[in-house]
């Protein structure tokens, strides 16, 4: 499978999961340039984390208005996958590719911890293979991570199995605690309604690797290419 991950300035996570895609999955990827309008014939698109234009106005305002945001929206249209990893996932819902908003931490301070999510479901292509009973470990790294969208739009993620992951404690438990950015419902990642774009503020790429003490995030991966192929 080909990847393609974007890499915008200010991007910083663009080698870790270039890394986890390339030599720990075994995929071919290629690195895409924000100004590039060819997605040189990726099967699926990565969004990374970082601080895509310095996070100047609001983290991923400015990242929409790339050229191949352009690509990645028909792209995603015409049924194409994509993953949004922190600042990725600002960016997604920034282009109107997923719902809702990223806002200031609850604290209004940057938050980097390991924290726990939980899977709300396996009708995804990044939790088909995910025990929905199992408390992933995944760190966070974000000062814009809490998660809102109106009651209209919450009722419909949850009519219709949008929502991929909810913060959690060790054992699982969805509690106001282990929620550190203040998400609404404990809201980790979503989907768009038709399946094919995925947004998540936690960093699996991070925790996908066992001489960094942490695999829990390869499941991921894992999920996407054992529904793919």
């Amino acid at each position: 499978m080909k990847f393609g991950v974007v890499v915008f300035p200010g991007s910083n996570c663009d080698e870790d999961i270039i890394y986890t895609l390339q030599h720990i999955m075994g995929q071919d990827v290629v690195r895409l340039w924000h100004k590039d309008k060819d997605l040189q014939g990726a099967d699926f698109i990565v969004l990374p984390g970082g601080f895509s234009f310095g996070d100047y106005l609001r983290s991923g305002a400015i990242a929409k208005f790339s050229p191949i945001m352009q690509e990645i929206i028909s792209f995603a249209n015409k049924g194409g996958n994509v993953l949004g990893i922190c600042n990725g996932f600002q960016i997604l819902t920034e282009a109107g590719l997923l719902p809702g908003a990223l806002l200031q931490n609850k604290n209004q301070k940057f938050i980097c911890a390991n924290t726990y999510i939980k899977a709300e479901t396996n009708d995804s292509l990044v939790t088909s293979q995910i025990d929905l009973n199992k408390a992933l470990k995944i760190p966070i790294a974000h000062g814009e991570g809490n998660y809102f969208a109106d009651a209209d739009t919450l009722k419909k993620l949850d009519d219709n199995d949008q929502v991929l992951f909810r913060y959690c404690d060790y054992n699982g438990n969805i509690t106001a605690e282990s929620n550190l950015n203040g998400s609404i419902n404990n809201i980790a990642g979503v989907s768009n309604k038709n399946r094919n774009v995925f947004g998540l503020m936690p960093h699996p790429e991070r925790a996908s690797n066992s001489l960094l003490a942490n695999d829990d995030g390869l499941i991921l991966f894992e999920s996407i290419l054992s529904t793919v192929y």
